[in-house]
């Protein structure tokens, strides 16, 4: 497991790229993928940033052929502060994603019975405008595979995080917020809440709920993004992205 993963993080340092993981490192399913990603955290000075939830609507799912969301971790060393810089290098996907992000509170354990959407809830302590940047290290990701794209942390690479929303944001339908991206002050994509599995607050239920299948503990302080809500953006060096989710706030990233 640690082979593969130090395998994988190779090629995520040097910008490269591979075909598939080799049969005798290659994982077989879910669980064994989570094992070989948890290695990643051993590359990482810092404690877990969070989480990251990918495929969390029809069409990602269906574009890199899996038949459901996957979660993956965010490194401390790979958040930009927000209105930060992005050096778009040999990054193969090349789009920004404007998603909705929550910071956690209290820890959510592994246990038997699953969490409903009221006590993950009453376990966050804000959200989050933010824009994920994904990356692969598969050359060809879109028929990698359920198992290798977990091991490839759910295609995590860099993550821009917003301020804290002032408004009470408990109080709105998620579902059908909106949210949109700019390229440089023009209006480039837009969406809505319910493109993230549903609800954004259903895609952070899944993602307490499959660490907890999978005997990983969300944790108080840690941040989960829960997926785009619109389109993924085409993205260039010289280029301005803003998010904006409304009255939960913008964030911002510069492309170099």
């Amino acid at each position: 497991m640690r082979a593969a993963c130090g395998l994988l993080y190779r090629h995520w340092s040097d910008g490269s790229r591979l075909e598939k993981l080799p049969a005798e490192l290659r994982p077989q399913g879910r669980a064994e993928a989570y094992r070989v990603q948890a290695y990643i955290e051993e590359f990482s000075a810092q404690p877990l940033f969070g989480w990251k939830i990918a495929a969390t609507s029809i069409a990602g799912q269906r574009h890199i052929g899996v038949d459901g969301p996957l979660a993956g971790r965010l490194l401390a060393e790979r958040v930009i502060a927000d209105g930060g810089a992005f050096v778009l290098g040999s990054n193969l996907m090349r789009v920004a994603e404007l998603e909705f992000a929550f910071r956690m509170g209290e820890d959510l354990v592994p246990r038997q019975t699953p969490y409903s959407q009221e006590e993950v809830l009453a376990s966050v302590t804000s959200l989050h405008p933010a824009i994920e940047l994904p990356d692969s290290r598969f050359a060809h990701f879109e028929s990698a595979g359920l198992a290798q794209l977990i091991a490839d942390n759910a295609c995590a690479h860099y993550f821009v995080l917003g301020p804290a929303a002032d408004q009470n944001w408990r109080a709105l339908d998620l579902a059908v917020h909106p949210g949109q991206l700019f390229r440089n002050g023009e209006l480039a994509e837009q969406g809505r809440g319910a493109n993230v599995l549903g609800d954004p607050r259903i895609a952070l239920t899944w993602l307490a709920n499959e660490l907890s299948r999978h005997g990983m503990t969300l944790k108080a302080g840690q941040v989960v993004t829960t997926g785009t809500c619109l389109k993924p953006l085409a993205i260039s060096v010289s280029e301005r992205i803003e998010g904006d989710l409304g009255v939960l706030g913008k964030v911002s990233v510069t492309i170099t």
